[in-house]
């Protein structure tokens, strides 16, 4: 997440969004930079209007729906961090999926 936030971050300052403007800004930050991420993460914006894409995130937020339970339906402890380590496992998946499609 934090190479997202580098790419925003430099976007708003009116930065180029380069590989080596995320290194040194990861960097800044205290983060060892991943090349292969960086690399990916710059590869993958190249085209993106990030203006754009920021004013559409509100409206897909809330297109999404809700998945919260009610309040009766309480679930123990230990189900709620297998819940969390599918969900992340997911994500995990997803984003490997993502970078799978930029390079063939």
């Amino acid at each position: 997440m934090e190479y997202v936030y580098a790419a925003l971050l430099l976007h708003n300052a009116g930065k180029e969004i380069s590989e080596e403007n995320v290194a040194k800004l990861l960097k800044a930050a205290g983060v060892e930079a991943d090349t292969v991420r960086v690399k990916a993460l710059v590869a993958s914006l190249e085209g993106i209007n990030i203006e754009e894409a920021i004013k559409t995130a509100p409206a897909m937020m809330t297109a999404m729906p809700a998945t919260s339970t009610p309040a009766t339906e309480e679930k123990p402890a230990a189900e709620k961090k297998e819940e969390k380590k599918e969900e992340e496992k997911k994500k995990e998946e997803a984003a490997l999926e993502g970078l799978g499609a930029l390079f063939g």
